[in-house]
């Protein structure tokens, strides 16, 4: 026990001994132990991570101040200040979506009725100028579907999933939202997204391709704010990446009675 420390949990009891009661403690043990090096290399991750997202802004913010204010012109002044809002407005996001991230990781506060079907409609009507704007169709089937929970972070759920889905999407590509038999499916038709790379979409700040600052790309943490709702909810986010193209995100709801026999193995 004195291997695992502080800093280094990699060590393990390791008991080689026959079957017994003091084998099985000491293989839980161990167990246990790698479960808290996983969490505790997550944690490390996030942190890194959340830094490094929130550095670089700031970094561009200060560039953007000391270069294009060295000759102040009105011109310059005014593109300076166009810039500096833009990133503000996209610190503002990282922040609430880490604040956001980290509510759902807690759990619900209080549940109530929701209608999911309606509240996928009325996410997918907010989105529609962005879609139009993104040359992108958006394509609906949806049915009844009812449950308990917290209708704001539901919307926030629906939301990440339809504009992720616009977002990481190609001129002409297409979105489809499927609602109903307690699963809530959302499918676009972007670039084939690799097959190492899914497992890892839910973990935040990661994205199926390199980032590239461009306007309103986010900062990684959708699916991930996605999976954190659905467990809140006892929900089970899936996710798969299409052979044609793009990527097919499955929340499965409690109550479902039977199994989706096209429901993809690679959980957030």
């Amino acid at each position: 026990m004195r291997a695992a420390q502080t800093d280094d949990l990699g060590g393990r009891i390791a008991l080689e001994a026959p079957p017994g009661e003091l084998k099985q403690l000491a293989d839980t043990f161990d167990e246990l132990l790698s479960r808290i090096e996983q969490l505790v290399s997550a944690q490390k991750r996030f942190v890194a991570n959340a830094a490094h997202e929130l550095r670089t802004p700031l970094a561009v913010q200060r560039a953007a101040a000391q270069i294009g204010l060295a000759d102040p012109t009105p011109e310059k002044v005014a593109r300076v200040r166009s810039k500096l809002v833009a990133l503000s407005k996209d610190g503002a996001h990282l922040i609430d979506g880490l604040l956001l991230l980290s509510a759902t990781d807690r759990g619900l506060e209080r549940r109530e009725a929701v209608a999911l079907d309606e509240v996928a409609t009325a996410t997918a009507d907010e989105l529609t100028s962005l879609a139009r704007e993104m040359k992108v169709s958006m394509v609906r089937d949806i049915h009844p579907l009812r449950g308990e929970g917290d209708e704001v972070l539901l919307k926030h759920l629906v939301h990440n999933l339809l504009n992720n889905a616009i977002r990481y999407n190609e001129p002409g590509g297409r979105v489809t939202l499927d609602v109903g038999a307690d699963i809530l499916k959302v499918s676009n038709s972007a670039p084939r997204v690799p097959e190492d790379v899914v497992p890892r979409l839910f973990e935040p700040f990661r994205r199926a391709h390199e980032r590239t600052s461009a306007p309103g790309e986010g900062a990684g943490l959708g699916l991930s704010i996605v999976k954190s709702i659905a467990a809140a909810h006892g929900a089970k986010a899936t996710a798969r990446a299409n052979p044609e193209g793009g990527l097919t995100v499955r929340v499965r709801f409690p109550g479902r009675s039977t199994p989706d026999p096209h429901e993809p193995a690679v959980t957030g």
